[in-house]
């Protein structure tokens, strides 16, 4: 697999899937800068991998100006409706937020919004020119690929339920549209028209904003006109810690981001190289590392407007160091109870351009499909991020109007030197800060390339895809003795098929001391990379 890695001085791309890939190396070629290049990538995304991401979700990006010799962050994530209470949903005899249909549709989507801040910032090229190819897709259509179809089949009956995805979905004979079919979606690409004409707006304070919010309220929802015109994502700073002479970026809360530092502020207590990477001691010291980061992180994250997240104490070193020693004490330690399933329906990828501009995004629907809801004739399947606020009034994530939830979503950077060394990022809920660890541990410890760390082993800690096992997942290539041994160590296993997408699917792009740029996308994605 590593002989296959690409080598280019120039610029690359790295997507899950290969239509997305060649979008934005098109981009580049077309004089188009790295912001251009991850616009556009996202649109086509949310096109060719509507199972995993589209217009009614989020999105988060991490980004280096090579000019100003900044790292910067956009959040992406919308806000719950301001109808949006614990209050309107216990008093219906209700223990959670519902994961499908209308009312799992309470956040406004952020990423229209995410794509016009990034690129008003930073663009280069015309707005249009960069939905040109989504819409080209949407309407003339795309081939079907290996992992949409196998989505589309698993959720055949919530397809079935909702006359506008069906009619996606089913062919005229009622079978599943198959691997290798041609799919268009006309109303998504009369959304995206109006996007490429109107702008941020079309989609946040337009007749269309009217026409998709008293479709919600007619399908029972809580989103209001109110609620899509009053959105705006942010530019945040990224947080960062050092790992041995490397600096390590993530987003800041509401993003997850802060819980793979602390790992890795765990990690750097042992001198991880001497310790076999295929060896049930690595994967014993990563999912106690994992456990640890998981109690505090789901002790505080929220939205930080709502309470406030003890960043300083929960990134110093002093604080891992005393998480660490309690790992050496305890063989292994208990796992924490996780009180709901996370979705796992997220598509990441990276752009580096010539200039030396990166753009580190991810961007996602929650769940496979979202809530499986599309109002009116908008083509836009809204994401059910919302069903993961809690009801209880005690949790930091509690629901309250207005209101950004924990969130999943985590795009990352590594610099060496104060410039980007390495971009990545991955699909996976509760897996992505374990795959990142997993990725930047292979390269950084190991001295792996990008491509052989993203082609390592994987194991997966905790709940994701809506599943209710708190078991340590290992794929079957880490062997059946180590999954003994770390039976015997105490860890409930279970044994994943050699390349399971439920370890996610990572991609990346590595920049050498040299200026030589390296890249990978997953094999257990439908995505490639390109670079010149």
């Amino acid at each position: 697999m590593q002989n296959r890695m690409p080598k280019v001085y120039g610029a690359m791309v790295a997507t899950p899937h290969y239509l997305a890939s060649s979008v934005g190396a098109a981009v580049l070629r077309q004089g188009g800068n790295a912001f251009d290049a991850a616009v556009a990538i996202s649109a086509a995304l949310a096109v060719v991998y509507p199972h995993m991401t589209g217009l009614g979700g989020d999105a988060f990006f991490m980004s280096y100006h090579a000019d100003t010799k900044q790292f910067e962050g956009y959040n992406g994530s919308g806000r719950s409706a301001k109808l949006a209470s614990a209050e309107r949903y216990t008093s219906r005899g209700m223990s959670g937020i519902p994961q499908r249909g209308a009312e799992s549709a309470i956040t406004v989507p952020g990423m229209v919004d995410a794509w016009w801040s990034v690129w008003s910032r930073y663009g280069k090229l015309p707005w249009a020119n960069l939905l040109a190819p989504a819409i080209g897709y949407a309407e003339q259509g795309f081939p079907v690929s290996r992992h949409l179809r196998a989505w589309i089949e698993k959720d055949e009956g919530l397809i079935r339920a909702h006359p506008p995805l069906a009619k996606l979905y089913v062919t005229d004979d009622g079978e599943l549209i198959g691997e290798g079919e041609r799919l268009a979606q006309p109303e998504l690409a009369a959304t995206l028209r109006l996007l490429q004409s109107g702008g941020r707006d079309a989609f946040y304070a337009s007749d269309f904003t009217a026409r998709m919010a008293e479709a919600i309220e007619r399908d029972g929802g809580l989103l209001r006109e109110a609620d899509f015109r009053e959105h705006a994502g942010e530019w945040v700073t990224p947080l960062s810690v050092s790992y041995r002479g490397y600096e390590l970026y993530q987003m800041p809360p509401n993003s997850q981001g802060f819980s793979m530092l602390l790992m890795m502020n765990m990690l750097e207590h042992t001198e991880l190289a001497r310790i076999p990477r295929d060896s049930a001691d690595f994967y014993h010291l990563a999912a106690e590392a994992v456990k640890k980061a998981f109690r505090e992180r789901d002790a505080v994250l929220t939205d930080p407007d709502f309470n406030a997240i003890p960043m300083g104490r929960l990134l110093s070193k002093d604080f891992a160091r005393g998480l660490w020693d309690q790992i050496a004490e305890a063989w292994p330690a208990p796992a924490p109870f996780l009180s709901n399933a996370m979705g796992q329906d997220t598509a990441y990828a990276a752009v580096v351009d010539e200039a030396g501009n990166a753009v580190s995004f991810i961007q996602s629907l929650y769940f496979d499909f979202g809530a499986a809801y599309v109002p009116g004739d908008t083509g836009v399947i809204l994401q059910n991020r919302g069903s993961f606020f809690s009801l209880d009034p005690s949790s930091p994530n509690v629901l309250e109007p207005r209101k950004r939830s924990f969130h999943t979503l985590m795009p990352a950077m590594v610099a060496r030197g104060g410039k980007p060394c390495l971009l990545y990022g991955t699909q996976g809920g509760e897996g992505q800060p374990q795959t990142q660890l997993s990725v930047v541990t292979g390269v950084l410890d190991y001295g792996l390339t990008i491509q052989e760390a993203i082609g390592l082993p994987r194991w997966i800690y905790g709940r994701t895809w809506g599943e209710d096992s708190d078991t340590l997942k290992l794929e079957s290539r880490c062997g059946e003795a180590t999954a003994e041994r770390l039976r015997a160590m105490g860890h409930q296993v279970e044994i994943l098929d050699a390349w399971d997408g439920r370890t996610g699917q990572s991609q990346g792009i590595a920049i050498g001391e040299d200026g030589v740029i390296s890249g990978a996308a997953d094999p257990r994605s439908d995505g490639s990379v390109i670079g010149w």
